[in-house]
């Protein structure tokens, strides 16, 4: 894999201005700049104090959901939440569901099955829950382009709302409410909330309009920051207020779910990265392997026991989901070795064999490795339905429209992409997809690493990594800061865990002093050989405080060295 080190510039003297006006640091005022954080946003980025949410008015129909609902309510109407089947859709079910049975109101929920209905709403799950006796049906992370089943709807004398979080055009449903920031006649100051993002606006407004204080709506903010985290949205403005608040929250949460989930997972530390590697994976398993609803279940539980059972249920899901995803990375590397398809611009894989639920983060992986848009297609009869990944550079949705011809259907977005197909069709898609890609592309794929700053071993203090927690928390758009050190002598070398993990010490020496740290290279056992003792190399790294059996030291977290050249 090519890796590229980029390093940010910074504006001295803008970092110099900030310093002063902000009373900051000189390494918190560069890292500042260096994420062109401007400066008119930096007071609530370094405060993202709850007080500075927006209003939940200023979203398009708020006040038509509202008032749908407290109609619902007073009329003692049954109301569904529909939601999605992953962590998203399923912390979104939570929220609402919750916050309106503790109004008093009659209300369940819906979740569609990932094989055998697929995402968002569909006509039959309609047809069935007014069958059932539904009067409203109010959507979470979805049904932004459900326009033919909201009209179905009508006919059958259903109401839909909509709350959903994603792309859409012009021509949005006609529902009684469509809550959406993304809305092309929006004028909400933030436009990348997560799906559970707009169900918490939807509960804050209820709660404004039934004069109930913040707390009645505030308590949720450890699920609302769950789902956040895990969806992967932009972690500054709105968002950046939503998960700070929220990791506070949930480090001392009462949700029974969630604290059993944590005893699980034996998360010690809850932060962004707990949730995105710890909780996350485990409340997705039961959508990608079996019943998202136990995931629900487990956030709704009220008691201790049952948490912890289905909890436990949860954890067993995501270790099956984990030997299923292992074994189809191996069945797959092993037939694009078998098939020279590393010389191919692109890989597409199908087997009758792989779960569709999973295809997605093998795909992901792949894409990783080799450098490569894939596509992983899971056959099921005459037709299979996919995931495709692709490293940055190109749009993978486009790509794949280009190919709508020989799809069923298709959908996604820059990096990521599903699609169903026949059967018969797949090598045919197989030869277009790499002709567009060979067509689209301009030069080859590499992994780009972004870099925030130089540094020296020296520089690597305690008073550092408190300017960097200050960032926090860390996801997309605002990842933890990597710093560069340049030609320092490696001391030790060694691999932990059977080869997996790399782990050197590394020296810089000269005119101040010999300052001495230990790095670590997760993943990075094969490089082993790359590097010997008394070499000089040039890393990109983070920052880590170790404080193992009450030995508090500074490490580094290698993501990628080199050989120095000079």
């Amino acid at each position: 894999m090519k890796k590229v080190w980029n390093l940010k510039d910074i504006d001295i003297k803008k970092a110099e201005v900030y310093q002063k006006k902000f009373r900051v640091s000189p390494m918190l005022s560069k890292l500042l700049v260096a994420r062109k954080i401007e400066e008119e946003d930096i007071p609530c980025f370094l405060r993202p104090d709850l007080d500075k949410l927006n209003d939940p008015f200023l979203l398009n129909d708020m006040e038509k959901l509202v008032d749908r609902i407290l109609k619902a309510k007073e009329n003692n109407e049954n109301v569904v939440i529909y939601g999605d089947y992953d962590v998203d859709g399923i912390t979104s079910i939570t929220v609402i569901y919750s916050f309106l049975k503790e109004l008093g109101m009659k209300v369940s929920y819906y979740l569609p099955d990932r094989l055998e209905e697929g995402y968002g709403l569909n006509n039959n799950a309609i047809k069935m829950l007014k069958e059932n006796g539904a009067d409203l049906v109010i959507t979470v992370d979805c049904g932004i382009s459900a326009n033919d089943i909201v009209e179905y709807a009508k006919d059958i004398g259903l109401d839909i709302c909509i709350t959903d979080h994603h792309e859409c055009t012009e021509n949005i449903p006609k529902a009684i409410a469509v809550v959406n920031p993304k809305r092309l006649d929006s004028t909400y100051p933030f436009s990348t909330l997560a799906g559970v993002g707009v169900a918490f606006k939807v509960i804050n407004a209820l709660a404004v309009k039934l004069s109930m204080p913040e707390e009645s709506y505030l308590k949720y903010l450890d699920l609302v920051c769950v789902g956040t985290i895990a969806d992967i949205v932009p972690l500054l403005g709105e968002n950046r207020i939503i998960t700070y608040n929220g990791i506070r929250a949930l480090n001392k949460t009462k949700n029974e779910g969630l604290k059993a989930l944590i005893k699980v997972a034996k998360l010690e530390k809850i932060d962004s990265e707990a949730v995105s590697f710890g909780l996350a994976p485990r409340i997705n398993a039961c959508g990608r392997m079996a019943d998202a609803g136990v995931a629900v279940k487990l956030l709704l539980a009220t008691n201790t026991l049952e948490a912890t059972n289905l909890a436990i249920v949860l954890d067993e899901q995501n270790k099956k989901r984990q030997e299923v995803e292992k074994k189809i990375l191996q069945e797959a590397v092993c037939e694009i070795t078998e098939k020279n398809m590393v010389s191919q611009n692109t890989i597409v894989l199908a087997s009758p064999t792989w779960h569709p639920g999973v295809i997605g983060i093998v795909a992901s992986k792949l894409a990783e490795k080799y450098l490569k848009p894939v596509v992983l297609l899971a056959i099921d009869g005459i037709e299979a339905r996919g995931s495709g990944r692709i490293p940055q550079g190109l749009s993978l949705y486009t790509a794949v429209s280009r190919c709508q011809d020989l799809l069923l259907n298709y959908g996604g977005h820059e990096l990521a992409a599903g699609l169903s197909i026949k059967k018969e069709n797949i090598q045919e898609f197989a030869k277009a997809f790499e002709t567009v890609i060979t067509e689209m592309k301009t030069s080859e794929f590499v992994s780009i690493i972004d870099v925030d700053m130089e540094l020296g071993i020296k520089d690597v203090t305690f008073e550092l990594a408190n300017d960097v927690a200050r960032l926090a928390p860390f996801g997309q758009q605002n990842k933890m800061p990597v710093f560069r050190i340049n030609r320092v002598k490696v001391t030790s070398v060694c691999t932990l865990k059977e080869n997996k993990h790399l782990k050197l010490t590394v020296l810089a020496d000269g005119p101040g002093g010999n300052f001495s740290i230990e790095a670590l290279g997760f993943c990075m056992g094969q490089k082993r050989d790359e590097i010997t003792v008394g070499d000089r190399i040039d890393l990109v790294c983070t920052l880590s405080v170790n404080a193992f059996m009450g030995n508090i030291k500074m490490q580094l977290i290698m993501q990628d060295f080199a050989k120095s050249i000079n």
